[in-house]
């Protein structure tokens, strides 16, 4: 069934071909599964039972009733009998119409209820999912399991599971009714009803191959809206002279899902055609067994007794094809069902230990001690890391693009854990920290800046929520951001937009670095905090880092040679291994991947920056003499 289209509710008899493939197993610890979920509302089901019953019951009386309204009040001429039944008719019907508003309700709060026990469960769940989970899991399917999969949820409820019940309920009772009324008559309905069903199940097939031939087309059209009148689509037609092309081949697909509407549209005209038919055979086949009964065997039939045989046997026919096709969407139900939990049975990679602790005092000192690391066990992407940061100190990370830097700095806040090896912060192994309080000592500021679509003032709160306004306005000075919020005319309370898109790159990433710096951690972590940025916003960011770096326990991986030289040691990582370590002048000297490193890409950055700047070049070779006296 095609998501979000109109061929769910005409092709609703009918799997699909990857429905049919990847049918669940339903098994009884995936009903007991599911079932937890209704146990907490059983009272509500059981009154949602009753109602149904109830309702059920009270539906078939009017027709029932039309019986005693034609023989008693009718034919025998009596006025108040006539009015008797017309009213208690009517009575029960407001009864049973009064009865299912009360059942809806209860089935809609149950259904609600439930939805969103998943929806804080699954929610839960997916916020103690370690990093690889986020970077190998697709985006969208995890919020499609959040939301259209729990959302179908409340549809199973309120639909399927009321469907199932509701339909055998009525349909016991007619066919209970019309035996009660004569046994004969209720077998020629019963034999009836399957011709009945034949041009329901055939003609719903037909259209739904239509309806998915046309969904198919409709995605096709999508895609041309998306892809050409997008802005980005708009200038690539433009810049190429592609107009007609597009509109020739939008007017194509217009044209077939013309066709196909129409062809569908059609089918459900003949299908209701031979329906029509089939409807009307079956109480032609009951007043003629009827009145073979009345007229030639003297049975003590009556002609109300056959109207109601005919309404009972009208009031069957819709509980019978829902039932016939309530196999697919308990399928379907079950496979959401197996989809969502799917998702809950994914294991917590990176958790708290049961001895989980803090130690007594905070600085921000790291150690790794032979570490070894692979996103993929196959494939390593650290090889026995060896290194130690004092607290006060800093440290640069430098080599080559995919060399494992950032892997590194993934492991210390336990974004991602260790395969062999051991990562200490402040003594302690990040894995005996208790998870919230070793992210609370620990900020990070990386390339790709993310802001929420709020104000400034509420990104900043993320990092602190009971921060004051003083508080909130020294971070901003501090990360030389200040003077652009102080001539917003809203202030601190100027939006942001959607992940920052009203802030240039640089003033985005000294908003991220007041947010750090307004949470106060025991390390700062610096992870190319400057390299997408033009020379003039790298500066500004350059003297927010400065003082950090000085004052503050610091990693950073950069490209820029100020920021390297203001640190205290240089590690210089190749291929997931920590290949030289040391002072600026003593690894330039060395002549191995950091000279190499320093003549390709640092230095030539740093000259190019001092030019945007308008600033004295640096000269070539080791660095001028006020570089030599930093490191």
């Amino acid at each position: 069934m095609p998501p979000g289209g109109h061929g769910g509710r005409i092709g609703r008899g009918f799997l699909t071909e990857e429905e049919k493939a990847n049918q669940p197993k339903v098994t009884p610890e995936l009903l007991k599964r599911v079932f937890s979920y209704l146990m907490p509302y059983s009272r509500q089901l059981a009154l949602v039972l009753a109602c149904i019953l109830a309702s059920s019951v009270f539906s078939l009386m009017p027709a029932i009733l039309t019986g005693k309204i034609i023989d008693e009040g009718l034919l025998r001429r009596d006025m108040r009998a006539l009015v008797t039944y017309i009213v208690l008719s009517l009575a029960v019907t407001l009864a049973s119409s009064l009865i299912g508003v009360g059942e809806a309700y209860i089935n809609t709060w149950i259904a609600q209820h439930i939805t969103r026990d998943m929806r804080n469960e699954m929610y839960g769940h997916l916020q103690q999912m370690s990093q690889r989970f986020f970077t190998t899991n697709n985006q969208g399917d995890i919020i499609t399991r959040m939301t259209s999969d729990i959302d179908g949820v409340q549809q199973i409820i309120t639909n399927t599971f009321r469907s199932i019940l509701s339909n055998s309920i009525t349909l016991v009772v007619a066919m209970v009714a019309m035996f009660q009324k004569n046994w004969i008559l209720a077998l020629i309905g019963i034999v009836v009803v399957p011709l009945f069903t034949i041009p329901t199940r055939r003609a719903g097939k037909t259209r739904w191959t239509l309806t998915r031939e046309a969904q198919e087309c409709n995605d096709e059209i999508n895609g041309i809206l998306n892809e050409t009148l997008s802005v980005s689509g708009q200038l690539l037609v433009k810049l190429f002279g592609m107009e007609e092309t597009e509109r020739t081949r939008y007017e194509k697909a217009n044209e077939r899902m013309v066709v196909l509407n129409i062809r569908e549209r059609m089918a459900g005209r003949w299908f209701f055609m031979i329906l029509s038919t089939f409807t009307s055979v079956g109480p032609m086949l009951i007043y003629l067994a009827g009145g073979l009964l009345m007229i030639r065997y003297g049975h003590d039939l009556t002609v109300g007794d056959i109207t109601v045989m005919v309404t009972l046997l009208g009031r069957m026919y819709m509980p019978v094809n829902s039932l016939m096709n309530i196999q697919v969407d308990w399928i379907r139900s079950m496979a959401l069902f197996t989809r969502i939990f799917e998702y809950f049975d994914m294991p917590v990679e990176i958790s708290d230990a049961k001895d989980a602790s803090v130690p007594d005092t905070i600085g921000g000192e790291v150690v790794f001690d032979h570490v070894d690391f692979g996103y993929d066990p196959e494939k390593q992407i650290l090889k026995d890391v060896c290194f130690s940061l004092e607290s006060g100190n800093s440290i640069a990370i430098v080599g080559p693009s995919g060399s494992g830097k950032s892997t590194i700095i993934n492991l210390i806040p336990r974004l991602y854990d260790v395969g062999a090896g051991t990562v200490f912060f402040d003594g302690l192994d990040v894995r005996k920290w208790k998870l919230s309080d070793l992210r609370k000592h620990i900020g990070v500021v990386s390339q790709e800046t993310y802001l929420f679509n709020g104000t400034i003032r509420e990104n900043l709160l993320y990092a602190k929520p009971d921060a004051t306004e003083a508080e909130m306005i020294e971070a901003c000075k501090k990360a030389n951001i200040y003077e652009f919020v102080e001539k917003q005319e809203a202030g601190l309370d100027t939006m942001v937009g959607n992940r920052g898109l009203k802030l240039s790159g640089g003033e985005k990433q000294r908003i991220s670095i007041a947010r750090v710096l307004l949470k106060d951690p025991a390390l700062f972590i610096f992870d190319e905090a400057t390299s997408a940025l033009d020379s003039i916003s790298e500066s500004k960011i350059q003297e927010a880092i400065d003082p950090i770096i000085q004052s503050r326990t610091s990693i950073l991986i950069a490209h820029r040679l100020s920021t390297i030289l203001a640190a205290d040691e240089i590690l210089v990582v190749k291929d997931g291994c920590v290949v030289e370590r040391g002072k600026h002048r003593d690894l330039v000297k060395a002549g191995g991947v950091y000279t190499e490193l320093y003549e390709t890409q640092f230095q030539k950055k740093e000259e190019q920056t001092l030019e945007d700047l308008h600033i004295k070049q640096l000269p070539t070779g080791v660095g001028t003499e006020e570089e030599e006296g930093a490191v």
